[in-house]
């Protein structure tokens, strides 16, 4: 028994219990019967520094613009970048690929830093699944891994650049603020991105971060095969309203 014991107070000392840890619960199971009456293919994780929820985690599908968060944290962690001050023409490449998601600054970034260099990313994240594709919107993607992505993101981004790449984040376009967008609770800042294929419902996803003071929770919700793209869009709200449902409130 003494030894029992002796190997769990190492065990605490090793791993103490996370301080001052997120005191809620989100409503997956209410979250999931929504989805589940849905048409289309919905997949979701929801992550805080302790936990994973989530309902068909490891389900691959394609990317499209989520894939450009991960680019813009790929450009700024490269060696040439990392520890200067950002260029007016880094500026103009990195601001509309993510602010009102453009395809063709997208392009370029990637052709910049080249698909090892996104896979070494998703490697440092922790993401099991992902697949590089050359055409890059149609890399895969899980609600497991981006979620592991976006609730490491500002570790991840070089410190001289945090602060403007989570800017970006912030600071989507109106018309793209659309699904958790419109639900994020109060006292929460939301840093996000979104991907949806070309607006036909075939694709319509959202991936973020909600940070309140030191508390973080990661939100994936991924949906493909929709009727219409409105119809993703609602999809998206309904999941995310019930997963952050109570979050406003917790302590």
């Amino acid at each position: 028994m003494r030894r029992l014991a002796a190997v769990a107070l190492l065990v605490a000392l090793v791993w103490p219990a996370s301080a001052g840890a997120l005191d809620w619960t989100p409503h997956v199971a209410r979250a999931a019967a929504w989805a589940k009456a849905r048409q289309g293919s919905v997949t979701f994780a929801v992550r805080t520094e302790d936990r994973l929820w989530g309902r068909a985690l490891d389900r691959q599908v394609p990317s499209a613009s989520v894939f450009k968060a991960m680019l813009l944290a790929t450009y700024l962690r490269r060696s040439s970048v990392r520890h200067r001050e950002l260029t007016h023409d880094d500026r103009a490449l990195l601001r509309p690929m993510i602010r009102r998601s453009d395809n063709v600054a997208a392009t370029r970034v990637r052709d910049i830093v080249g698909n090892p260099a996104v896979v070494r990313l998703a490697k440092r994240a922790g993401m099991t699944r992902f697949a590089i594709r050359d055409v890059w919107g149609l890399s895969l993607i899980t609600a497991r891994d981006q979620t592991r992505f976006f609730l490491r993101i500002e570790r991840l981004l070089p410190a001289r650049h945090r602060a403007y790449a989570l800017r970006l984040l912030r600071m989507i376009v109106p018309s793209q603020r659309w699904g958790m967008a419109q639900v994020i609770p109060g006292g929460w800042t939301l840093y996000f991105k979104g991907g949806w294929g070309s607006g036909t419902g075939a694709v319509d996803h959202q991936v973020g971060l909600l940070a309140r003071g030191e508390d973080r929770v990661a939100i994936a919700v991924l949906t493909v095969n929709n009727p219409s793209h409105d119809y993703g869009k609602a999809t998206l709200k309904g999941v995310s309203r019930r997963l952050v449902a109570g979050l406003a409130r917790a302590r």
